[in-house]
């Protein structure tokens, strides 16, 4: 229940000054003015505080009382969060538009889940039974896609007294009661609130051994990502950063994804929200809405609920975790985010730190980055939060605060090259600047589904990179026409690789979307080309009758002319380059 703890004493755009505080505590939830604006307290001082609203602020006038139930800022978890579309606060969006114009009205509070919305329950607790936090009480069937698994809130412990029979319930209803040790009878229900700035607990963390499946060449075999881990996605304007983060939120092997668009061109957010709800799931032949959680802060909605939305979806992720599940978030774009706390903590006269952000960047940075992990549920379940966060560094310098400290709470790197991005190359992803640390704890399941030559054949390519890197800079300088053929046919074969292999066609039907079996399969055929091009170049063969071979065109053309269900067919690309490598050596014996 609301009570009054004070009165607005001064307003500075999202951040209010308050006087003659009473019972209130650090990060309590309030609600100020006659409006009952939405705000969080984030600075106490005897009788007074600092609050940052979550809402447009104007009009606030000196005086107007300030209202708080003494509960920190919290979302509710629950079945109908998949599917939804909400704001930074966990507003859905939808419901909002229904009873409002173009613009959410200040001060306009709606139910995060519907409270009419009725689910068939079915339990799975017995009575006389002791459970814990984190056990399933029961199942609800949230969408087609996805099993909504209802748990006991963590810190309930007891026996059971009471469990609801199979049938149709509301959010609100109760599916189960646990007598604790003091005999206090305490409810589960289909929904529970959790704070968003507290992670959720768990048992305990496990190794990271299975990789995310990306369906995009150059991270899965590259630069790969394990479920439960953590990547940035640093790159200027235009090169590319959202459209990595779609593809990934399409094509990802993970059960469930939570899509953040953090201060982000209301235009983008608004391609994301009319193209998702009609793009269908390649696995399962769903609605990717299904599995899709999408929070919208655009960057002309306040700025403290851009910093509170980040919170708002790693939690959700936790939520679906805790049931289970592997949960991908894509954090677009966390810069926004640290700009958000550049603005909020000027106003709030901090001292700043590099290039004005506050000098707590680096432990908010960790903090989120912190809570992804591969781990055991306190139901003994196995779920991982893996985190995609982007970084849009002005002027694309990646030496500004904001990446660099990034850098130091992730174990990947996806760096976006602006010269790729201008050429076309989709994903723009640099090569030469990127890394991930996830190499050896993945390369066991790359190892198991490649016959024991992923390492080798990863090495080897990594490799020709590098001599390339090195050759181009005396092409630049000279030409490559003064290079000997042992050379020119490295640059033969990275040009090969980089556009028949790491370069994708988003809007191709086959090319959008490779799996692991047609990536390895593909390089083992460029990987030839080199291997049997050298020996004959030594036999005495020029790069020009290696190009003039008509397999050599296959080669360029395979990514679109042999699907996923075809992978056969490189098979047959293999023995044909070999027949024809075979015929230029039967030329020189």
């Amino acid at each position: 229940m609301l009570e009054i703890i004070g009165k607005v004493d001064k307003v500075i755009g999202p951040v209010v000054h308050a006087r003659e505080i009473d019972k209130a505590k650090m990060l309590d939830l309030v609600e100020v003015g006659d409006q009952h604006l939405v705000g969080e307290i984030v600075k106490l001082n005897d009788d007074r505080a600092v609050m940052q609203v979550y809402e447009d602020t104007t009009g606030l006038a000196p005086g107007t009382n300030i209202y708080s139930a003494g509960v920190p800022l919290s979302v509710d978890l629950g079945p109908g969060l998949l599917g939804t579309i909400y704001d930074g606060i966990q507003r859905p969006l939808e419901v909002i538009r229904d009873s409002s114009d173009q613009y959410i009205q200040k001060g306009i509070h709606v139910s995060a889940l519907d409270r009419e919305r009725k689910w068939n329950f079915k339990p799975l607790l017995e009575v006389g039974r002791e459970v814990e936090g984190g056990e399933t009480a029961g199942t609800v069937q949230e969408t087609e896609l996805i099993e909504h698994r209802v748990l006991v809130p963590p810190g309930m412990a007891g026996k059971v007294s009471w469990v609801a029979p199979p049938g149709e319930y509301t959010v609100e209803g109760v599916v189960a009661r646990i007598e604790d040790q003091a005999g206090l009878q305490r409810e589960v229900r289909l929904y529970q609130r959790w704070p968003v700035r507290r992670g959720r607990p768990i048992k305990g963390r496990q190794p990271l051994s299975i990789p995310l499946i990306t369906g995009q060449r150059v991270i899965d075999f590259l630069f790969p990502v394990a479920k439960g881990g953590t990547v940035v996605v640093p790159g200027g304007f235009g090169t590319g950063k959202t459209m990595i983060q779609h593809a990934l939120s399409k094509w990802s092997d993970a059960d469930i994804i939570v899509y953040i668009g953090c201060g982000e061109r209301g235009n983008e957010m608004t391609d994301v929200l009319m193209e998702f709800p009609r793009l269908i799931d390649p696995r399962t032949n769903r609605p990717i809405m299904e599995r899709t959680v999408l929070i919208a802060n655009t960057s002309n909605m306040p700025v403290a609920a851009r910093e509170a939305s980040i919170y708002t979806g790693i939690t959700i992720a936790e939520y679906y975790r805790d049931q289970g599940y592997h949960v991908a978030i894509m954090a677009d774009s966390t810069s926004r985010w640290a700009e958000a706390l550049r603005e909020l903590s000027g106003r709030m006269e901090e001292m700043p730190a590099d290039e004005g952000y506050p000098a707590y960047l680096p432990t908010r940075l960790a903090e989120f980055y912190e809570r992804a992990g591969m781990v055991e549920t306190l139901g003994e379940k196995a779920g991982s939060i893996s985190i995609v966060g982007s970084v849009s560094p002005p002027g694309g310098d990646f030496s500004e605060p904001v990446t660099q400290h990034t850098k130091r709470f992730v174990r990947c790197l996806w760096a976006l090259d602006r010269q790729l991005a201008n050429a076309r190359h989709y994903p723009a992803i640099s090569w030469l600047d990127s890394y991930s640390e996830y190499v050896e704890e993945i390369s066991d399941w790359w190892q198991e589904r490649s016959g024991g030559e992923w390492k080798e054949i990863r090495r080897e390519i990594m490799d020709l990179l590098q001599q390339e890197g090195k050759l181009q800079q005396v092409v630049k300088l000279v030409g490559p026409d003064v290079l000997p053929d042992t050379q020119r046919i490295v640059l033969e074969t990275c040009t090969m690789f980089k556009n028949a292999f790491l370069q994708q066609n988003s809007f191709d039907k086959i090319d959008m979307y490779c799996i692991p079996q047609k990536q390895i399969k593909m390089l083992q055929v460029i990987l030839d080309f080199y291997k049997l091009g050298l020996e004959n170049i030594k036999k005495g063969a020029n790069i020009h009758q290696l190009k003039k071979m008509e397999v050599y065109s296959d080669i360029m053309r395979m990514k679109f002319s042999v699907s996923n269900d075809e992978i056969k067919k490189i098979d047959e690309i293999r023995d044909k380059l070999s027949r024809s490598m075979q015929r230029i050596t039967e030329m020189f014996e």
